[in-house]
C-alpha cells in the first residue's frame, strides 16, 4: 500500500507541535511577566491552567490536523572547551595590562591574594547568575535583572552593560594606539621599526586597524562562530605570560631585579588613594557575567552543572594568568610600571633577544586584542539592540539591523577612544561604577530576591552570607572608587 509517511532520519527527534504555536521563547515568557515587569509565580500560573482544563475537559476535540511534527537535529552548539575559551576570552582582555600597577600600590602578598579572592567571588556569582537564570528560563542579563526586579532595574543592568562593554572597547583601541603609534613617554612599534612616517598619526592608524581588521569580525552574527579566533586570543595571551614570566625569572636568577614592595605603603595620603582605586581595577578585569547567557545558549547539552563547569575552569585560568602577570610585570619594571605595562616593552630588558621578545609580547598581545574586540562587542550589539528595539525580531534574523548597528557601535567607540587619555582613567571609572553593579551588585540582589519569591530555590545559610558580602563590598568599592575618581579629577583642575 503507497504511504504518505518517510522514515525518520537517524540522529532526528520527534517534537509534537500546534501548528499555530509561538515559536519565539520572548513572545512565550511576556506571559509570565506583568505589566510592571514583574514575574507571575509559576505555581499560579499553572494552578488556573489546570482550573480551566477541569472546567472544559468534556468541550475539547483534538484534531490531529492541528499538530505538526518538528524534526530537527540535535542542538549542534559548542562543546566545553568552545565554551571557556569564549568565556576567558571575554574575561582576559585589557584588564590584564593593568594588574602590574596594581602589584605597584598593593605589594605581591597583598596582590596576590586579591587577584584570587575577587576571582573567587566573580565565579560564586557567576554560578548564582546561571542557576537563576535558567531557573526562570531567562535568555539574557537583562531578562534576568527583570524577572528579579522589575522592568527599571532590568533597563539599569543594560546601561551599565552598554557603558562597562564601551569603555572596554575604547581601552582597547587606546592600547593599540600607544603600542603601534607611540605615547607620550613611549616609543611605537612602527616608529621602531621604521622611523617617523604617516603612522605617527594615532588616530588615522587605529581607524585604520578598525576598518581592515576589526569591523569584519564584528559583523558576524552568532557568538560561536568566535570560538576560532577566541582560542587563537587565549593562546596569544598565554604567550605574553610565558614570555614575561620567564624574563622576570632569568633576571631574577641573574640578580638583576630589585627587591619587590611586598605590602602596601600607607605614609601618604596620595598612597591611601591609590589603594583605593586599585580594587575597581582589579575588579573590572573579572567581569564577564554579560556574555554568560549568550554562551549558555550555544552550550552544547547546556545544564546548570555544564556551565559551571566552564566557569570554574576558565576562573582557574584566568587566576593562574593574572597572578603570572601582574607578579612578572612587576618585578621587571618596579617602581617605573606603567598603567598599561605593555607600553613598558620598548626599553631594553637587560637579557639576550631583548628586542625580539619586546616585539613577540606587543604584537602578540595586539593580535589577542583584535580577536577579543568582537566577542566583547556581540554583547555590546545584543544590549543595545535589546534595549533600543525591544519585541522587534531576533538581531540574528536581521542582518540590515545587525550592519547598522555595528557601523554606529564602531563609530562611538572610535571617537570614545580618541578623548580618553589613557587605560587607568577608563579602568578607574568603569570599575568603580558597571563593573561591580554587573559583577556583584545585580547577582547578589538577584539571588536574594528570587529565593524568597520562588519555591525549591532558596539559598543556603553560606549563600546568603556570600550573596550579602558581595553586595556590601560592591556598595564600599562603588563609593570609594567614585569619590577617588572626584577627588582626582579636582586635584588635576588646580
Amino acid at each position: 500500500m503507497d504511504s504518505n509517511y518517510s522514515a525518520i532520519p537517524k540522529g532526528s527527534h520527534v517534537e509534537l507541535k500546534m501548528q499555530n504555536e509561538p515559536q519565539d521563547f520572548r513572545s512565550q515568557q511576556k506571559s509570565l511577566l506583568s505589566d510592571d515587569g514583574n514575574w507571575v509565580n509559576h505555581a499560579k500560573v499553572a494552578h488556573e491552567f489546570a482550573d480551566l482544563n477541569d472546567d472544559e475537559d468534556d468541550d475539547i476535540d483534538v484534531d490531529p490536523d492541528d499538530y505538526t511534527l518538528d524534526l530537527s537535529k540535535p542542538n549542534n552548539g559548542s562543546g566545553i572547551s568552545g565554551a571557556v575559551f569564549n568565556l576567558t576570552t571575554t574575561i582576559i582582555g585589557a584588564g590584564i595590562m593593568a594588574l602590574p600597577a596594581t602589584m605597584k600600590v598593593l605589594g605581591v602578598v597583598l596582590g596576590i591574594i586579591l587577584i584570587i579572592l575577587i576571582g573567587i567571588l566573580s565565579e560564586m556569582s557567576v554560578e548564582l547568575l546561571i542557576r537563576f537564570a535558567v531557573s526562570c528560563k531567562a535568555r539574557s542579563y537583562g531578562e534576568v535583572v527583570q524577572i528579579a526586579m522589575g522592568r527599571t532595574a532590568r533597563v539599569l543592568s543594560e546601561i551599565c552593560i552598554i557603558v562597562n562593554n564601551a569603555g572596554v572597547l575604547i581601552v582597547y583601541l587606546i592600547i593599540i594606539g600607544d603600542v603601534m603609534s607611540g605615547s607620550v613617554r613611549h616609543l611605537g612599534i612602527f616608529d621602531q621599526w621604521l622611523g617617523h612616517g604617516f603612522w605617527d598619526h594615532r588616530k588615522l592608524l587605529v581607524l585604520v586597524v578598525m576598518v581592515v581588521f576589526l569591523a569584519p569580525l564584528c559583523f558576524l552574527n552568532r557568538i560561536e562562530s568566535l570560538s576560532t579566533t577566541s582560542a587563537a586570543s587565549v593562546a596569544l595571551a598565554v604567550v605574553f605570560v610565558v614570555v614575561c614570566f620567564a624574563v622576570a625569572f632569568i633576571k631574577l636568577v641573574e640578580g638583576k631585579i630589585d627587591p619587590p614592595r611586598m605590602s602596601p605603603d600607607f605614609r601618604s595620603k596620595m598612597a591611601i588613594w591609590d589603594f583605593i582605586v586599585v580594587i575597581p581595577v582589579m575588579t573590572n578585569a573579572y567581569v564577564c557575567h554579560f556574555n554568560i547567557q549568550p554562551i549558555y545558549n550555544e552550550l552544547e547539552g547546556r545544564s546548570p552543572q555544564k556551565m559551571n563547569k566552564v566557569g570554574r575552569i576558565t576562573t582557574s585560568i584566568c587566576v593562574v594568568v593574572y597572578a603570572s602577570t601582574a607578579i612578572s610585570g612587576y618585578l621587571l619594571f618596579g617602581k617605573d610600571t606603567e598603567g598599561d605595562v605593555l607600553t613598558n616593552f620598548d626599553r631594553d630588558l637587560g637579557i639576550r633577544f631583548s628586542t625580539a621578545l619586546n616585539y613577540i609580547v606587543r604584537v602578540g598581545y595586539i593580535f589577542h586584542l583584535v580577536l577579543v574586540f568582537p566577542v566583547i562587542h556581540f554583547s555590546l550589539r545584543q544590549t543595545v539592540d535589546s534595549l533600543v528595539f525591544e519585541g522587534s525580531t531576533p538581531l540574528t534574523e536581521s542582518r540590515k539591523r545587525s550592519f547598522v548597528l555595528t557601523v554606529i557601535l564602531l563609530m562611538l567607540i572610535y571617537v570614545g577612544s580618541t578623548m580618553i587619555p589613557n587605560i587607568w582613567t577608563a579602568f578607574k571609572f568603569t570599575g568603580a561604577t558597571t563593573a561591580v553593579s554587573l559583577g556583584f551588585t545585580f547577582p547578589a540582589l538577584i539571588a536574594l530576591r528570587l529565593s524568597q519569591q520562588e519555591e525549591g530555590l532558596s539559598l543556603s545559610g553560606v549563600e546568603i552570607f556570600l550573596s550579602w558580602l558581595m553586595l556590601i563590598l560592591a556598595i564600599i568599592v562603588s563609593i570609594s572608587g567614585t569619590i577617588e575618581n572626584i577627588y582626582t579629577i579636582q586635584r588635576k583642575s588646580e
